[in-house]
């Protein structure tokens, strides 16, 4: 959920806009956005936004945030063609203005200058920024890695950074994502051995799964494919998509014909390569359905399933229930731990060490990770001989320079959840009340008193998910009671009443189940 913000000279520019994916904290939700309620109020200062590549932590709020900002963005042409996409499919690209810039292009902002440096990653024009100011220089490096063999896209060379080094660097703004990795993350170019490898041995069906934004994979999935005499078939509108943008963009020109669901399934089953989405467990993805048997793609014994992505961690859940029935229907799964079918598209250790003689900078900024990976990263820049480095928390306001680094200030950093079509606050009343009831039930109570406030009939009461089970029918009389007891009080004041009433029913729960259900009181008058 990348959003990044520089300011100077009383003026801002975002760099990135992106979201990540709900977790059980948000039954209900999908997507989280973050809340841009800092520049919102600044928006006359804002002078845009520039992506640095594709992916949908950087760039997949831009369909529900961007017009609100009302600025224009900045990306080159893949990024942009997705970003055109995501408008077009809500109504909005006349509504906010999508500039493309030539890759290696630059273009300035008010007190900025920016140009964009290629480097690997596991989309094409994976894009460092170069930031020039007034105060200095900041090399933003968005997500990145070191490749020898890209299949796509040709990424700046070590003479290239160095060349950027030599013309002095204040500020490294750094992917801290695979820090803790003692090894350099590994090339592309390798994977295409590993994959060729295991498909040729596979007997039956092969259906590979992988990031659908990794164009790269891709396009090596599509040489194994036609080098092991398969057909190709890809299943998920994200793969569709993006191979439409990257062949529009100018990628993939060599990718193999593609046969649709139904005539895969009348061919050889040892002439079929499937490539699917869902490899991190989504609920309603390709693999998800045909692993349940709800999609016209079908597996069967000794067909294989390829895990060409590493599993994200919170996805374990979701990615066993998959392989378990997958595991079940008999079909063989080869995943990273069995051979070398992936490789991340982010730095280790020595490719980090790399960039920082490369880059030298005065300071070192790590980003992009959880706050062990940064605050790793920064000790690690140390011990390489970067002269300062300092470790942000989200909403820290640190100023670079002059006189920096150093944090001079915090601003909220929350995050807003796309429910259904409505954008709520994370940790709004909605999402607070829903929590709730997915932790203890609710119960609704009915009371109807007369003109005199006296309780007419006996309370009615509804539950749901309250742990009762067998014995509800005592549990329904007791609470009823309890409700008409407390009913018979009287008060002339109705929300008083109602919570009389509310507390009896939640007390008369929590002594049956030991859970604390929310509870609604519905006051009837005659």
């Amino acid at each position: 959920m990348n959003v990044n913000l520089y300011g100077c000279n009383g003026k801002w520019v975002m760099v990135d806009l992106g979201l990540t994916f709900a977790d059980p904290a948000y039954p209900g939700v999908e997507l989280v956005l973050p809340d841009l309620g800092f520049i919102e109020e600044r928006r006359d200062d804002l002078l845009g936004i520039v992506l640095t590549h594709g992916h949908e932590d950087h760039i997949g709020a831009i369909p529900y945030l961007a017009a609100d900002l009302g600025v224009p963005l900045y990306a080159t042409p893949f990024t942009a063609g997705l970003i055109r996409q995501k408008l077009e499919e809500e109504g909005l690209a006349r509504e906010v203005k999508l500039h493309m810039i030539e890759n290696e292009g630059g273009f300035v902002l008010g007190p900025f200058g920016f140009r964009y440096v290629p480097l690997a990653h596991s989309i094409p024009e994976g894009n460092a920024l170069v930031i020039d100011t007034p105060h200095g220089r900041i090399f933003h490096t968005g997500d990145w890695k070191l490749d020898e063999a890209p299949q796509l896209g040709v990424p700046s060379t070590p003479e290239q950074l160095r060349a950027i080094g030599d013309e002095g660097v204040l500020a490294l703004v750094c992917d801290s994502t695979n820090v803790f990795n003692e090894q350099a993350s590994g090339s592309e170019g390798d994977v295409r051995t590993g994959l060729m490898e295991t498909v040729t041995a596979a007997r039956g069906r092969v259906l590979v799964t992988t990031f659908a934004s990794n164009a790269a994979r891709l396009q090596t999935l599509g040489e194994v494919a036609v080098a092991t005499g398969r057909r190709l078939c890809v299943a998920g509108r994200s793969l569709d998509r993006i191979i439409s943008t990257a062949k529009a963009a100018g990628y993939l020109k060599a990718f193999p014909p593609t046969v649709d669901w139904d005539d895969v399934m009348n061919l050889p089953r040892d002439e079929v390569m499937i490539i699917a989405t869902g490899g991190q467990g989504e609920a309603r993805a390709a693999l998800a359905r045909i692993a349940f048997d709800s999609h016209p793609i079908k597996l069967s014994a000794g067909d294989t399933v390829i895990f060409s992505s590493k599993q994200i961690p919170g996805n374990e859940i979701a990615i066993g229930r998959i392989q378990n029935a997958l595991a079940t229907a008999g079909v063989v799964m080869v995943t990273d731990r069995q051979a070398h079918v992936h490789v991340s598209g982010h730095p280790g250790r020595p490719e980090l060490a790399a960039m920082y003689e490369w880059i030298r900078p005065q300071i070192l900024l790590p980003v992009h990770g959880e706050r062990r990976h940064m605050a790793e990263q920064a000790r690690f820049g140390l011990e390489c001989g970067v002269p300062q480095t300092i470790v942000q928390s989200n909403g820290d306001v640190l100023r670079l320079a002059p006189n920096g680094p150093e944090i001079v200030g915090r601003q909220s950093a929350g995050r807003l959840v796309l429910d259904g079509d409505v954008i709520l606050p994370a940790d709004g009343a909605t999402m607070n009340e829903r929590r709730k009831i997915s932790l203890h039930g609710q119960i609704s109570v009915a009371v109807a008193l007369d003109g005199r406030g006296r309780v007419v009939g006996t309370p009615a009461l509804r539950t749901q998910g309250v742990p009762v089970e067998e014995d509800k029918a005592a549990f329904m009389d007791e609470a009823a009671d309890e409700a008409a007891a407390a009913a018979a009080k009287g008060s002339s004041d109705q929300e008083a009443l109602r919570e009389r009433v509310r507390l009896a029913v939640r007390r008369t729960a929590t002594r049956w189940t030991g859970k604390k259900p929310v509870v609604d009181v519905l006051i009837i008058r005659a």
